[in-house]
């Protein structure tokens, strides 16, 4: 029986405005497949003018510019329909979607839709729910009492992944798909038993749990942060009255 991590998966990933998912914006998208380990994978990319100025901090992280969107980017509505339909269609054909902080990106996504469609993300899910896998999630569930950052260039490093060249969506999409595989090798005695659904599930109570270790800690620190437990997919905000 074929292992889930050396079968097909499906990554998802983005660049954005900035780190705020009720109001920054996606500048672009990636969606990755790839059909077995050192696959050649199939990328679908989206280039989106959103709409708004990109933060010079932001355009530092992955290059792309005001003048670049405008001359060669498309608007954000047909976008982010395309998208939430791109993953809809991963999650018809069973495949994992690898998302790297997924309550990062899925839910600016899911804010996306909603401004631009009027409609939720999960409309777009309903009859085939993802099966997502979140490297940030399984590696600190996994690795837990590990040193250090867990960023996804800290990960590439850990598991041996080709580390990524620049902040891009398709290739940071393509490096947590990699990184996961090889945290299923690492932890196949763990992880051989638990189908990507179960992982899915799974993986919502522990980030819940891990979500609660940050909290007491940054309370212990004195850091003022908000840690939100949901996942993979924040609730939306209450409207202000």
């Amino acid at each position: 029986m074929m292992l889930w991590y050396e079968g097909p998966l499906t990554a998802f990933g983005t660049e954005t405005t900035g780190p705020d998912v009720e109001s920054d914006r996606i500048v672009s998208a990636a969606v990755v497949c790839q059909d077995a380990p050192g696959g050649r994978p199939r990328v679908t990319r989206w280039l989106v003018n959103p709409g708004v100025p990109i933060p010079a901090r932001a355009t530092a992280v992955h290059g792309l510019t005001d003048e670049q969107v405008a001359l060669t980017g498309r608007w954000p509505s047909p976008v982010v329909e395309e998208i939430a339909r791109a993953l809809g269609e991963q999650g018809a054909a069973g495949r994992p979607v690898v998302v790297m902080n997924a309550p990062f990106a899925l839910t600016l996504l899911d804010r996306e839709v909603r401004r631009h469609r009027a409609t939720p993300l999960g409309q777009y899910l309903e009859t085939a729910p993802l099966r997502v896998l979140d490297p940030w999630v399984l590696d600190r569930h996994f690795d837990r009492y590990r040193k250090g950052d867990r960023t996804l260039t800290d990960l590439c490093a850990h598991y041996d992944v080709e580390p990524v060249p620049a902040h891009e969506a398709a290739t940071d999409a393509l490096a947590a798909l990699e990184v996961v595989r090889a945290l299923g090798r690492r932890f196949a005695s763990r992880l051989d038993r638990l189908t990507p659904a179960e992982l899915h599930t799974l993986q919502a109570v522990w980030h819940a749990a891990q979500a609660r270790g940050l909290h007491t800690w940054y309370a212990r620190t004195g850091t003022e942060e908000a840690v939100d437990p949901a996942w993979p997919l924040r609730p939306e905000l209450p409207t202000a009255v």
